[in-house]
C-alpha cells in the first residue's frame, strides 16, 4: 500500500499543471485516504489476538506510516494554495513512506519465514511459543 501511495504522490507532482492547486488537492487526498488507511490498521491490529505486537511493531505499522500521511495531507493543502515550501515536507513524507514499505515488507518475510515455523514447532511439542529469542528447545539425542 504504502509502495503504491508513493508512486502515486510522484506521479501527481510530474504532471505538469498549469498551477500548484490541482497537485495539492491530489497529495491531500492521497494522505487523507492514507491516514483512514492507517486508522483501519490499527484497530485491526487492536483486534487481532494471533501475534502480541511489539514497539517496533506499532512504530513501522501504524504510527510512522500516519505521521507520513498526516504530513502529505497537511502540505496538500498548503500546496494548494500556491506555496511551494510544502513540497519540502511532501517529499520527505513519500520517501518514508517507502522506507517503510520496505522495512515492512521485509518484516513481514521474516516472520513468515523464521518466527512463525518456530511458533507452530513448539505449539505441536505443547509448549507455549516463545518466538524468536525466546528458550531453546531442548536438543534431541
Amino acid at each position: 500500500m504504502h509502495f503504491c501511495a508513493a508512486l502515486l504522490v510522484g506521479s501527481i507532482l510530474c504532471i505538469p499543471w498549469g498551477a500548484l492547486r490541482p497537485a495539492g488537492i491530489g497529495v491531500a487526498g492521497c494522505g487523507g485516504l492514507g491516514v483512514v488507511y492507517c486508522a483501519i490498521i490499527l484497530k485491526r491490529a487492536v483486534r487481532q489476538r494471533e501475534y502480541q505486537p511489539v514497539f517496533e511493531d506499532w512504530l513501522w505499522h501504524t504510527i510512522l506510516p500516519a505521521l507520513a500521511y498526516a504530513t502529505m495531507l497537511v502540505a496538500g493543502v498548503a500546496l494548494a494554495r500556491n506555496f511551494a515550501g510544502p513540497l519540502f515536507f511532501i517529499g520527505p513524507a513519500t520517501l518514508l513512506l517507502v522506507f517503510i514499505g520496505i522495512h515492512n515488507a521485509w518484516d513481514t518475510v521474516t516472520f513468515i519465514t523464521v518466527d512463525r515455523p518456530f511458533r507452530e514447532q513448539q505449539a505441536a511439542r505443547g509448549s507455549a511459543p516463545a518466538g524468536i529469542g525466546g528458550p531453546t528447545p531442548p536438543a534431541q539425542g
